[in-house]
């Protein structure tokens, strides 16, 4: 089992990413979120391949197809965070977090 716990920032919202292998190999996903617009992406992606997800092919990753009709701010990090775990749980990556920092000066 791998777990995403991604903080989107100033929204507010928190989501809980849980992937864990299948038999079959693919990935199953729960995801819990405050947010709405993640919830609804997140009920197309309940069982995933993991290599149509994590790697560049001839076509983006479903995740980041679907991600337009669902989410209003393309820089939402929950997509990523749910690939982030999808990888891990593949065994494509080692767990390892990564973060965003965000700062604004008035120079």
């Amino acid at each position: 089992m791998a777990k995403a716990e991604i903080d989107a920032g100033i929204c507010g919202f928190k989501t809980t990413c849980i992937a864990t292998k299948n038999a079959d190999g693919t990935i199953h996903l729960a995801v819990e979120s405050g947010c709405k617009a993640v919830m609804k992406l997140a009920e197309q992606f309940e069982n995933v391949e993991p290599i149509k997800e994590v790697f560049w092919r001839k076509s983006l990753p479903g995740i980041y197809q679907a991600t337009p009709q669902c989410l209003s701010h393309p820089a939402c990090p929950v997509p990523s965070g749910i690939l982030k775990a999808i990888e891990v749980e593949a065994g494509f990556a080692l767990p390892k977090d990564a973060s965003i920092k965000v700062s604004k000066s008035n120079e």
